[in-house]
C-alpha cells in the first residue's frame, strides 16, 4: 500500500465497500458488505478533511480519534491505526458494522456538509480491526499483575463486556452471569448475521474468556442465583442486562397466536444460524416461510425482523410505520437495504386490530402528521374512515423494549429506578443507590445503542477500579 496524502475529498469521490446484489443476498445471512481491499481503503481514507474541529469525533458517544487513524490509514500504517481505534473503543470492529454512521460520526462529517460525500469511517473502521485479526495484531488480554479484588457483572452484552476487558487489563478477577447459554447479549441472538456475523462475537467471547473472565451462562439472577449471593461473593456488582420486556399492541385480535414478539423472531433466527434445534421455528411459529409478513414498528430492530423475513423465504413483507420516511428512528441505510431486499414500507399507517386466530389480517389504520410532541417530533393522527384490511400470516411485534421489573426480580426494593423503570445511576461514576453497586447502558439509558454500552461499560470498569482502591487508601490512612 503507497501513502496516500489527505484531503483528498475533491479529487477521490465517496465509496463504500460492494455491496453483494439484492437477489443473491436475500437467500443468505451472510455480511452483505465486502471488505475494502487496502488501496480502497487507504483511497478513501485519504478524503479525510483533517479540520480542526472533528466534528465526527465529537459526535461519537466514543469519541475515538477518527481523524487521527484515517490519517494513518491514509499512510499504510495500519497497525498504528488499529491501536488507536482499539485504544478508544473494546470492539471497533462490531461498531464499524452495526453503528448508525449515518445519524453519528459520517452524518456529521464536515465535507459532507460541505456536499462532497462524507467520508466512509465506519467500513473503514470494520477494515482495520478485520486486518489486525488476520495479521496477528489483537494481543490477548494480559494484565501486568492480578489484583485479589472480584467483580461481579450480570449481563454479557456489549456494555457488560467492555466492562470486563478493562477490569481484566488492571488485573481484577470478573465473573459475568448471563441468562442465555451464550454471551453477547443482542450482538448474539438480537442482531441478524447479515448485519454481523456472529464469529465476529465469539471471538470475542473468546478473547475474554482466555484472559481469565469467568462466564456463568443460563442463569437467571433472582432464580438460580440470588442477587443478596453475588453481592456477598464479590467485592463489588456491575448491572448490565439491557432491557427486553417488549412494548405490547393493543387492540381487538391482539392476543392471537401468529402475532410474535420481535426479539423471540429474531432470537429464534438466530439460534437457527448457530445449529441448534428451535421446535418454534420448525412448527413455523417463528419462521416466515411461505407467510405474508407484516412487521410493526419503524426502529432498527423492525429493520432486522423484515430483512430476515426476505431471508426466511416470506411470501411478501410489509412494515408498517405510523409516521414517514423522514421521521422514522431506524437507520435509512437500512431502509435503502431493507428496499433493495424487497421489502414494503407503508408509511403513516398503524395497527387497529387483527383478524383470525391464528391471525390471518390487520385491520390498518392510516394516519397523518399534525402537531410536534414533547420531543419536537410531529404526532401522528388517524384519518378517520381511511381504515382497510392488510393480509397477514405473521406479524411481528418491533415496536421497542421496556426494562424488567429488577428490584422486584431480584427482591432488592433498595435498588432505586426512575419512573420508567430504568435503574437511577450517576451519570458520571454509573454507581446506583446501592453502595459498590454500577449499572450501565440500556438498563439505565432506556433502549439505545451498542456505542452508548460501550462507552458506559468502559467508564463504569473505571468508577469500579477507584471504589476498589478506595479501602486501601482509608487503611493506609
Amino acid at each position: 500500500m503507497s501513502k496516500r496524502k489527505m484531503l483528498q475529498f475533491v479529487s477521490v469521490a465517496k465509496e463504500m465497500p460492494q455491496k453483494r446484489a439484492a437477489d443473491a443476498r436475500a437467500h443468505d445471512f451472510d455480511e452483505i458488505y465486502d471488505e475494502f481491499s487496502d488501496d480502497r481503503a487507504a483511497d478513501q481514507a485519504s478524503r479525510c478533511s483533517q479540520c480542526g474541529v472533528p466534528y465526527c469525533q465529537t459526535h461519537c458517544p466514543l469519541h475515538n480519534n477518527i481523524p487521527d487513524w484515517l490519517r494513518l490509514t491514509a499512510e499504510g500504517r495500519l497497525r498504528e491505526a488499529y491501536e488507536m481505534s482499539q485504544a478508544t473503543n473494546t470492539f471497533p470492529e462490531i461498531c464499524g458494522r452495526i453503528c448508525p454512521q449515518d445519524r453519528l460520526c459520517e452524518g456529521n462529517c464536515v465535507i459532507e456538509q460541505s456536499g462532497h460525500g462524507t467520508v466512509t469511517i465506519g467500513s473503514i473502521e470494520k477494515y482495520i480491526t478485520d486486518t489486525a485479526w488476520d495479521e496477528g495484531w489483537v494481543l490477548p488480554i494480559t494484565p501486568h499483575e492480578e489484583r485479589a479484588e472480584s467483580v461481579a457483572i450480570i449481563g454479557a452484552g456489549p456494555g457488560g463486556m467492555a466492562a470486563a476487558d478493562a477490569l481484566r487489563r488492571a488485573g481484577v478477577q470478573v465473573t459475568i452471569y448471563d441468562r442465555n447459554d451464550r454471551a453477547g447479549g443482542l450482538l448474539t441472538y438480537g442482531i441478524p448475521g447479515f448485519k454481523l456475523e456472529k464469529d465476529v462475537v465469539m471471538r470475542r467471547v473468546a478473547q475474554l474468556e482466555q484472559a481469565g473472565v469467568e462466564f456463568v451462562l443460563n442463569c437467571n439472577v433472582g432464580t438460580d442465583i440470588s442477587f443478596d449471593a453475588i453481592r456477598g461473593k464479590h467485592d463489588a456488582v456491575l448491572i448490565a442486562t439491557g432491557v427486553y420486556k417488549s412494548r405490547d399492541l393493543a387492540g381487538p385480535g391482539a392476543g392471537a397466536s401468529g402475532i410474535v414478539r420481535a426479539l423471540d423472531y429474531l432470537t429464534a433466527s438466530n439460534r437457527v444460524g448457530f445449529g441448534d434445534e428451535v421446535a418454534e421455528f420448525d412448527s413455523g411459529a417463528l419462521n416466515a416461510m411461505g407467510k405474508r409478513v407484516v412487521v410493526i414498528g419503524g426502529g432498527d430492530t423492525a429493520m432486522d425482523c423484515v430483512r430476515t423475513a426476505i431471508r426466511q423465504g416470506a411470501e411478501s413483507v410489509k412494515c408498517l410505520y405510523r409516521r414517514d420516511r423522514a421521521n422514522m428512528p431506524g437507520s435509512q441505510r437500512e431502509v435503502q437495504n431493507a428496499e433493495e431486499e424487497g421489502v414494503e414500507f407503508v408509511w403513516l399507517s398503524a395497527p387497529k386490530g387483527f383478524a383470525g386466530d391464528p391471525v390471518d389480517a390487520v385491520m390498518v389504520q392510516k394516519m397523518r402528521l399534525g402537531t410536534p410532541d414533547a420531543s419536537g417530533r410531529q404526532s401522528p393522527e388517524v384519518i378517520e374512515g381511511a381504515d382497510y384490511v392488510e393480509p397477514a400470516d405473521l406479524v411481528i411485534k418491533a415496536l421497542g423494549f421496556e426494562p424488567e421489573d429488577l428490584p422486584t426480580l431480584w427482591g432488592e426494593t433498595a435498588l432505586e429506578v426512575t419512573r420508567w423503570g430504568t435503574i437511577k445511576a450517576d451519570f458520571r461514576s454509573h454507581e446506583t443507590s446501592l453502595p459498590g453497586v454500577f449499572a450501565v447502558g440500556d438498563i439505565v439509558r432506556g433502549a439505545s445503542l451498542v456505542v452508548w454500552a460501550i462507552r458506559d461499560g468502559r467508564e463504569a470498569a473505571d468508577s469500579i477500579l477507584a471504589y476498589l482502591a478506595q479501602p486501601a487508601q482509608v487503611a493506609a490512612e
